[in-house]
C-alpha cells in the first residue's frame, strides 16, 4: 500500500480544490496529498518564526498571521492564495492563537475537519 493511500487529508484542505457547485476535487488525490504535505510543512516551519515575530516585534497575533500570509504570496509564490490562507489558519491553530478575523473571511476554510 502506498503512502498516498494512508495520508489523511483534512476536509478543510480538500475543500480548497472543489470548485463551487461541484463535489469532486479539480486535482487528483496524489497531487492533493503532495500539496497538503507542502502546506502542512510550511505551517509547522512557520510556528517558531511567527512566535518570535510576535515576541520580538511586540505585534498582535493577527498582524503576524497577516505578515506570514503576505510572505507566502510573495513571488515566486509556491502556494496559491487559498493554500496560503489555509497555511496561516493552520499556523494559528498550531500556536493556539485566535483566528476570528481569519475565519470571518469568505476565502477561509473550516479547519474543524
Amino acid at each position: 500500500m502506498s503512502n498516498d493511500n494512508q495520508l489523511y487529508l483534512p476536509e478543510s484542505f480538500t475543500a480548497l480544490f472543489v470548485p463551487p457547485g461541484k463535489i469532486k476535487p479539480s486535482i487528483g488525490h496524489r497531487e492533493m496529498a503532495e500539496r497538503y504535505e507542502l502546506c502542512e510543512d510550511l505551517a509547522n516551519l512557520l510556528t517558531e518564526k511567527a512566535a518570535n515575530m510576535q515576541f520580538t516585534l511586540g505585534i498582535t497575533e493577527e498582524l503576524v498571521l497577516t505578515q506570514c500570509e503576505l510572505g507566502l504570496l510573495a513571488e515566486p509564490a509556491v502556494v496559491s492564495p487559498a493554500e496560503a490562507r489555509w497555511v496561516v489558519c493552520r499556523l494559528a491553530e498550531l500556536l493556539n492563537w485566535p483566528m476570528d478575523q481569519l475565519l470571518h473571511s469568505p476565502a477561509t476554510p473550516d479547519l474543524g475537519a
